[in-house]
């Protein structure tokens, strides 16, 4: 019990010192568990569990998709992403069809894989200024 509280008074603070760069890679991490916790429910044929899973995956989809800053081009194309993987999502849900979220799974891993190199060449770049 003493161990859980600890472990969510780290999440909490953990979520308030994060940049909102490292805050994004949090999402798609995410994202991941919930994905992969309903491919886990599909294949145990547990409905209720794949859907909140499934929907717990699709709001940070969404969450995704508020965030983007509409000014750049890369934004733009993410949101068609975004809504391409919500939509999937839903259908995946209905039809219970793992291959979807495998797919979905797919993308998600590779913005994610993405975005935390763009963290590390920041932080590459920082220190290097730093140093000047």
């Amino acid at each position: 019990m003493v161990t859980q509280q600890f472990h969510q008074v780290y999440q909490q603070n953990s979520v308030s010192t994060a940049s909102p760069a490292e805050l994004t890679l949090m999402l798609y991490d995410g994202c991941l568990k919930f994905l992969n916790k309903g491919k886990q429910a599909m294949r145990e044929n547990n409905i209720q569990e794949r859907n909140t899973n499934l929907q717990k995956a699709q709001r940070i989809i969404q969450e995704l998709m508020v965030t983007l800053n509409q000014e750049y081009e890369i934004a733009k194309q993410m949101m068609v992403m975004y809504e391409y993987m919500n939509r999937r999502l839903i259908e995946a849900n209905i039809n219970n069809d793992l291959s979807i979220v495998e797919e979905v799974e797919g993308f998600v891993t590779e913005f994610r894989d993405t975005w935390k190199e763009v963290i590390r060449l920041n932080r590459q770049k920082q220190f290097k200024g730093d140093r000047v």
